[in-house]
């Protein structure tokens, strides 16, 4: 391959060519994570609360952390939300409108001790949890 004066479109070519073999790069410009993610590739989706549930935390933390089950509204798909904070689950009963977000663990993978939960909720019923559980607005009833 030549190094020359002239050589910038053969240069580009083979790079061009090995950037395939990069994973990051495949993804992304296959849209891989559109097919599989529940969101569809959004930061945030809102969804219908179904069921509270308490998951197990990993070795060696021991502690129940407070999920909910939540049906998103536009594809219909199931998805795990962790609830933060303490007492968060006070706030949300089931048939409640929430908005979930990505809980930041790397490449989109849960994060800490919750095995298998990717997402946290933010907001509920339109009010946001910070707001609800430092008591700066009342919960709306639908």
């Amino acid at each position: 391959m030549g190094k020359g004066e002239f050589a910038a479109r053969s240069l580009i070519k083979v790079r061009r060519k090995f950037r395939w073999s990069y994973k990051y790069y495949t993804k992304r410009v296959l849209r891989l994570k559109e097919l599989y993610d529940p969101l569809e590739g959004a930061p945030m989706a809102r969804g219908v609360v179904l069921e509270k549930v308490g998951i197990a935390s990993k070795q060696p933390n021991s502690a129940v952390r407070k999920c909910v089950r939540v049906q998103l509204i536009k594809n219909g798909k199931e998805i795990t939300a962790f609830v933060p904070k303490d007492g968060g689950l006070n706030f949300i009963n089931e048939r409640d409108e929430v908005i979930v977000a990505g809980i930041g663990g790397t490449l989109g993978r849960s994060m800490g001790d919750i095995p298998g939960v990717r997402y946290k909720v933010i907001s509920v019923n339109g009010v946001s949890l910070d707001a609800l559980l430092k008591g700066k607005k009342q919960k709306p009833t639908r």
